[in-house]
């Protein structure tokens, strides 16, 4: 009998049964498909050695006229611009205090000190630096005072402690990105209170890097379903810290969801931070809170999107779009000489999120989708609704490819190119059905165009991070998924390869070799594709297996000797288990693997776990032959 060459449908399939999806792939990880076949995806190096303080949800990069590269990265604690390998604060300062309005006092023996400064503003975790302190008389000295510290404790409205330290590093973080200063204790002779010089510099409030939820009494509207029932409701009472950013030329503006919107100008240097618009010399109207910020690069206006508005200063307005005179960024009065002006969506209750394509800039709300466009004066810009009852998934989870836009929604999968439609997929049920709704905000979106591919990051239903991610290819139409724990991506372009920011407090590159390197030394990535089950006829015949010939590729891989193991597994019924399994390794010199097998239905699963193994799957052929009972 001549040998059966195995031609399986490209895609991974969930969403029937193993056995009904026959000449296809039923499971995969750290796999993607190429013009039908499988392949393991590339790995990934640190792209940056220093590591960074909270978990990133947001990378911008843009380069200046002098080809300088910056790379804004936002996470829970602060904002950094990465330069040259090296990560620069520049979140702003929320108050400065008047010389003389913070004081100190230490416990004997501890490395807590209390510190008071009526009506501080700050919540726990904030940052502060110190500046003008002297000693308090004994280990607590001068400079152990003057430096940054993040707030431990807030006892009340006008004191808050933080833990004495001796080094001003705040690079000292676990391998989860927690902050863990070295801790100084205080002596007997510490009883000064710093001084009548002393300025403390509070950083604007950090962030929650998890969504808080409520539920029982109180949760939600009031009454609310029946009575006693609000101890099944349950309520997002609290977000977490996402970033959005833009560059304005060669400088950057940029805004905490549903916070202040800060410019950081690059000409006054890495060691600057940046200020709020508002107060930026020149400022006229400027909005003090947003949901989004971006710049529109065709016409150079400033746009913000849920706002506040011009007679009601840091009253949020969550559908209202608000964008400065063309080419500034502090002209936002509307006047009969410049283009400032405003938009008022009529649907939905609050804008999630905008994307902005080569024509249009999309604009979410929580249950419609609007397209807003540029028109020239006297209007400036229109807008206009495109669809009804669609949903977002969270302010991150949509990304645009030239001029479509992909993004998840609750249970579905969307795409825009001048209509919207639900894209069919394969894994729906797979992807949903093991999905943490409660931290649907940090799922994140974002485009490899090398490989024609859409990535979310998701966190699954066990786990409070993003650990999975879900990858739709829009060139070939098919869906596979896997298991990486990322918080934001970033595509290739102004860079070699794609970045992305794990839950550790780095980053990295992908597409970069087959291994993981978030490892000393690296480590090897284990990838897998696994087949449905195959019948000889209609299941009914029994079949006798006898060789395999394999068909696999190990181009670029860097590995002395490169190889997969390809499991064969028999069974008889759709329901049994499988009686007989057979793996066998495969290299690039194999020629053909001997088996004997026999059962009606077979799969396959082809695997590796070395390291510096990259390889693409072709035709396997298996040498078939028709067995009778016995």
């Amino acid at each position: 009998m001549p040998l059966t060459k195995l031609q399986f449908r490209p895609g991974i399939n969930r969403e029937i049964t193993s056995y009904s999806n026959e000449g296809g792939w039923f499971d995969g990880d750290k796999i993607r498909f190429r013009f039908g076949y499988p392949e393991k995806i590339g790995g990934w190096r640190k792209a940056v050695d220093p590591t960074f303080l909270g978990t990133c949800r947001a990378l911008h990069i843009w380069r200046t006229l002098g080809l300088d590269t910056y790379l804004g990265v936002g996470t829970n604690l602060k904002y950094y611009i990465e330069s040259g390998n090296t990560y620069y604060d520049i979140t702003p300062i929320r108050v400065t205090t008047a010389a003389g309005d913070v004081t100190f006092a230490a416990t004997d023996g501890s490395s807590i000190l209390t510190v008071t400064d009526t009506a501080h503003g700050a919540v726990a975790g904030d940052f502060v630096t110190f500046s003008g302190a002297v000693s308090l008389g004994g280990t607590i000295t001068a400079a152990i005072l003057n430096q940054e510290y993040q707030i431990a404790t807030v006892v009340d409205a006008d004191t808050y402690t933080i833990v004495a330290r001796a080094v001003a590093d705040v690079s000292e973080i676990t391998v989860d990105g927690a902050y863990t200063p070295t801790p100084v204790a205080a002596n007997s002779s510490d009883s000064g209170d710093g001084g009548a010089a002393v300025v403390g510099a509070y950083q604007i409030n950090t962030g929650l890097d998890t969504s808080v939820f409520g539920n029982g009494w109180g949760a939600g509207t009031w009454g609310r379903s029946t009575w006693g029932s609000g101890a099944s409701i349950n309520v997002l009472t609290d977000t977490l810290r996402l970033w959005k950013h833009d560059n304005f030329g060669e400088d950057l503006i940029f805004n905490a969801v549903n916070g202040g919107i800060y410019y950081w100008d690059s000409s006054s240097g890495l060691s600057s931070r940046g200020v709020a618009i508002s107060s930026l010399l020149g400022a006229n109207s400027a909005p003090t809170i947003a949901t989004q910020v971006l710049v529109s690069d065709v016409d150079r206006h400033v746009i913000a999107f849920g706002c506040d508005p011009i007679d009601s200063v840091g009253v949020q307005d969550p559908l209202l779009i608000r964008f400065s005179s063309q080419e500034s960024v502090t002209d936002w009065e509307p006047r009969a000489t410049n283009s400032a002006g405003d938009l008022r969506l009529g649907s939905g209750s609050k804008i999630v999120t905008a994307v902005e394509t080569r024509q249009q800039t999309i604009v979410f709300t929580d249950a419609s989708l609007h397209a807003m466009q540029y028109l020239g004066p006297p209007f400036t810009f229109g807008i206009s609704k495109i669809s009804e009852n669609i949903t977002i998934q969270s302010p991150n989870s949509a990304v645009a490819v030239d001029d479509r836009v992909f993004w998840m929604g609750q249970n579905e999968f969307y795409l825009y190119e001048g209509t919207v439609n639900r894209i069919p997929c394969t894994v729906r049920d797979y992807v949903f059905n093991d999905f943490n709704f409660d931290q649907a905000e940090k799922v994140c979106a974002g485009t490899n165009t090398e490989n024609s591919e859409v990535w979310w990051f998701y966190p699954s239903a066990n786990s409070v991070n993003n650990d999975r991610y879900v990858v739709y290819n829009y060139l070939e139409q098919v869906w596979y998924y896997g298991t990486i724990a990322r918080t934001a991506w970033l595509d290739r372009g102004l860079v070699q390869y794609p970045i992305a920011a794990g839950s550790n407090g780095a980053l990295y590159n992908h597409e970069i070799g087959y291994d993981d390197g978030s490892t000393t030394p690296a480590s090897a990535i284990e990838a897998y594709v696994q087949s449905s089950p195959i019948d000889m006829g209609d299941g009914e015949q029994f079949i006798f297996m006898r060789r395999m010939i394999p068909d696999v590729d190990f181009r670029d891989s860097t590995a002395e000797t490169p190889s997969i193991d390809v499991t064969t597994r028999i069974r008889n019924f759709n329901g049994g288990n499988y009686l007989r399994t057979t793996t066998s390794t495969v290299d690039q010199e194999t020629e053909q693997v001997h088996l004997r097998l026999r059962g009606r239905q077979f799969a396959m699963r082809v695997e590796s776990d070395g390291l510096e193994v990259g390889w693409r799957l072709g035709s396997m052929r298996y040498d078939l032959r028709p067995d009778g009972r016995r």
